[in-house]
């Protein structure tokens, strides 16, 4: 497989494309979870409990992609590089 100059150009405008898309997630799972505690704090529901810690689990997630992507997409640029 030949891989020029150009293929690492046309991955980073997918990055910020990949970040934006995880930026809406990321925001409309942190308004649900604002719901779900408010509704929480007037009925004391368990299962509603549940949900929410549900999607902590997955904000911290994506938090995390959020983080480590760009490294990710530098460290795979360089090795592309690499073998040009």
């Amino acid at each position: 497989m030949e891989i020029s100059l150009t293929t690492p150009a046309l991955l980073f405008p997918a990055l910020s494309l990949l970040l934006l898309a995880f930026t809406n997630r990321f925001l409309g799972l942190a308004a649900l979870i604002r719901s779900l505690k408010d509704r929480y704090a007037t009925s004391r529901n368990q299962q509603v409990y549940g949900q929410i810690e549900n999607l902590r689990e997955r904000l911290l997630l994506i938090r995390n992609m959020h983080l480590w992507q760009p490294e990710h997409v530098w460290l795979r640029a360089l090795h592309v590089s690499a073998f040009c």
